[in-house]
């Protein structure tokens, strides 16, 4: 028996992949024509939707794109647990990069991820976001390198960190801009690549 006024599981799945819907479809709508380009229409139409039913989920195109940014937050989160079970950070760090070339609309696409960064340049809501999850994400990172090997991390000085999740983070995101600047990049080009860099990145 559901509480009045409380939506029941059905009703709030519901809501949860329509809002997910709208998600996917603006982040297609933001590569193709830019975040100031991109409406509200476009989604709707993206979406399959009408406007007024993206107005019952969002307040605007910033509410989008502040979701938008916590999704990516999430994937990262996901990423890095993943990392936690496995500590095969250049199969994962490949995996993306894959799914960067194949636009997979289920990861937050290079494309995408550089036109938050540019928008965070200009809108100061969508900086203050930004640096708020790039905070939690070198967090993240940092308590898997100084974790104990034992406990799925790599077991780096405390005094070390700092500095090889800059290095990773720069490394990981250089290759956002080559799955666009150089599509014919393979990914086991890519492996290859990592196989010869990362080992002493990841050596406590």
């Amino acid at each position: 028996m559901s509480t009045p006024g409380k939506p029941t599981a059905k009703a709030a799945a519901r809501a949860l992949a329509q809002r997910e819907r709208i998600l996917v479809a603006a982040q297609k709508c933001f590569v193709v024509h830019g975040f100031h380009a991109a409406s509200m229409a476009n989604i709707a139409d993206t979406a399959g939707m009408s406007a007024g039913l993206i107005y019952r989920y969002f307040k605007g195109k910033n509410d989008i794109i502040l979701a938008i940014i916590e999704r990516q937050l999430e994937e990262a989160r996901a990423d890095i647990a993943k990392l936690h079970a496995t500590s095969d950070l250049v199969a994962g760090i490949a995996e993306v990069f894959g799914q960067w070339q194949a636009n997979d609309p289920n990861v937050t696409s290079a494309a995408l991820f550089l036109e938050l960064t540019a928008e965070a340049t200009r809108d100061e809501e969508i900086a203050v976001a930004t640096q708020a999850s790039d905070r939690v994400f070198r967090s993240l990172l940092g308590d898997w390198f100084v974790r104990a090997v034992a406990d799925g991390g790599l077991g780096v000085s405390q005094d070390q960190v700092a500095t090889r999740v800059l290095i990773l983070q720069c490394l990981i995101e250089g290759l956002a801009m080559r799955a666009i600047s150089q599509p014919d990049l393979s990914v086991d080009q890519v492996k290859s690549a990592l196989n010869q860099f990362l080992p002493s990145l990841l050596t406590a």
